[in-house]
């Protein structure tokens, strides 16, 4: 095939604010996390899938398989519908409340923002 351009699981983008090696961050539409610290504007590459321990709304519990979205400002997962929010996978444990992080699977797929 001369139009693989290769497994896409890491992508290279301008990050839209400092990130640290880690965080979570979102691109348009396309969550990742970052697998290089980056300032506002420099490239971060970012990892869109696999299982990841991000940060999130600590006064909240998690059950396993159950949605997880970014909150983008305030760099946070949750498992809230509210709009604005991207959907960028499902717990992969449960989180228990409080609990500062959580673990996530990442979808690894840009999503519609919920209505």
């Amino acid at each position: 095939m001369k139009n693989y351009k290769g497994p896409g699981e890491n992508v290279t983008r301008v990050a839209p604010y400092d990130v640290v090696t880690g965080g979570g961050l979102q691109v348009g539409q396309l969550f990742g996390v970052a697998v290089n610290d980056a300032l506002n504007t420099k490239p971060v590459v970012m990892s869109t899938t696999g299982t990841y321990e991000l940060v999130k709304l600590a006064a909240q519990a998690w059950t396993v398989g159950q949605l997880i979205y970014w909150d983008n400002v305030n760099k946070r997962c949750t498992n809230a519908t509210a709009t604005g929010l991207l959907l960028i996978g499902s717990a992969e444990e449960v989180a228990a409340n409080p609990s500062a992080t959580g673990i996530v699977r990442l979808n690894g797929a840009a999503a519609a923002a919920q209505p």
